[in-house]
């Protein structure tokens, strides 16, 4: 029996969840979604065949329809620009990429090359995200494109996240055509999710806007590492936003996930203005981000800064990509966690990732009645009344709890 864990954790693709009982994975779904969609003008892309150069010609047509012009970036002389995408403002050449691979200078113009280049798609429980305060037990359109602005060493979606776009089967799935699976597969939301949302924002800014027009919802799982201008364009479009703090150390970030935590931190503050449905991840990895100091320091500064309601899910590693040695995150230690940030006043704090825990319920933090109860990614019983408030003493409790 394979375990499924949450999204941003650490089991490969072997752990993809079934759809509907028929054993797809995100690729077969995805494939058997568009090809629905063929009288739509949505089909799968050519595959390049070495040594055929009618085949590589198709490819080339094809690959055509993903490029547009990147939103977030500079032109400077020489035809070279500096991409304002993200924290690494990568300085790119002519007929280079930046370092997330999926972005191109072309001619002193920048380019997107992932747009509507979905290489993994699925329906999933929005509890899989995890989002545990915004429409328990509904399902969620899930989607990707290749590349990511980080490499963490933990990664669970590394065959995606750090392939570059031509090295991956995809396919066309343009912004309208997606809000309208969304609606066939009874999703109210369509989530950006598996590699990084960041890289290929023109992409999910588009296709939010077409969900929108439908009636659909967005969310996005993303790791936060963005510039405050980008992010207020491209995630002000979101209806919640799952972060994905991999740690509280700048030292962590630097050596571990290859990023900063700063600019991270500062997401954070900015989606809290911006009025945002915002949960937060941390995983926790044994010998690594496990200690009381760091969980204090990461309690005490989410209070501080974000308010004592901000949803904190402490989740279990398992060995993945370059970080195999080590152990399963030990159930004591998670709950150490929970323990350290509910004693410094946060409402909502959750063990991800071992399934039956009681901590993956939700409780009144008033008068302590549970309010939504769930087994693994599944919302077995929801009690919070329309008005988000506690139908036991009508406490409030943050969220979003009804389409």
């Amino acid at each position: 029996m394979v375990l499924d864990v949450e999204e941003g954790t650490s089991l490969g693709m072997s752990s993809e969840r079934s759809l509907s009982g028929c054993g797809f994975n995100r690729r077969s779904f995805l494939k058997c979604a568009l090809a629905s969609g063929a009288a739509l003008g949505v089909s799968e892309m050519a595959h390049p065949a070495a040594g055929m150069s009618a085949a590589t010609e198709q490819q080339k047509q094809d690959d055509s329809r993903f490029i547009v012009e990147a939103k977030f970036y500079q032109k400077l002389p020489n035809r070279k620009i500096k991409c304002k995408l993200c924290p690494r403002e990568c300085t790119v050449g002519d007929r280079e990429r930046g370092y997330c691979g999926v972005r191109e200078n072309r001619g002193g113009t920048y380019y997107t090359l992932v747009h509507s280049r979905v290489c993994a798609a699925h329906v999933d429980p929005v509890e899989k995200k995890p989002l545990f305060h915004y429409l328990p037990g509904s399902l969620a359109f899930s989607l990707a494109t290749a590349g990511c602005n980080v490499n963490c060493k933990f990664c669970q979606n590394w065959d995606i996240s750090q392939s570059r776009p031509e090295q991956l089967p995809a396919h066309y799935a343009p912004p309208q055509r997606v809000a309208q699976l969304a609606k066939q597969y009874a999703c109210p939301t369509i989530a950006y999710t598996y590699s990084e949302p960041v890289v290929f924002s023109e992409y999910l800014m588009d296709t939010a806007d077409a969900g929108h027009q439908a009636g659909i919802r967005s969310i996005v799982v993303s790791n936060g590492y963005m510039q405050e201008e980008a992010l207020k364009a491209a995630y002000g479009k979101m209806d919640a936003v799952k972060i994905d703090l991999k740690a509280f150390s700048e030292k962590y970030y630097r050596d571990v996930v290859t990023g900063q935590l700063k600019p991270v931190l500062d997401t954070l503050v900015t989606l809290r203005k911006m009025g945002k449905w915002t949960e937060i991840v941390y995983l926790v990895l044994p010998g690594m981000n496990d200690g009381d100091a760091e969980f204090r320091g990461l309690a005490q500064w989410i209070k501080s800064n974000l308010g004592p309601d901000v949803p904190l899910h402490f989740t279990q590693f398992h060995p993945e990509y370059l970080l195999k040695n080590l152990p399963i995150t030990p159930v004591p230690t998670l709950e150490r966690a929970k323990a350290i940030a509910d004693a410094e006043g946060l409402h909502y704090v959750y063990i991800g990732n071992v399934p039956g825990h009681p901590a993956q319920n939700t409780y009144c933090p008033k008068c302590r009645h549970m309010l939504v109860e769930r087994a693994g990614f599944t919302a077995n019983q929801m009690l919070i009344r329309k008005d988000g408030c506690c139908p036991f003493c009508r406490h409030p409790i943050p969220g979003i709890w009804h389409v």
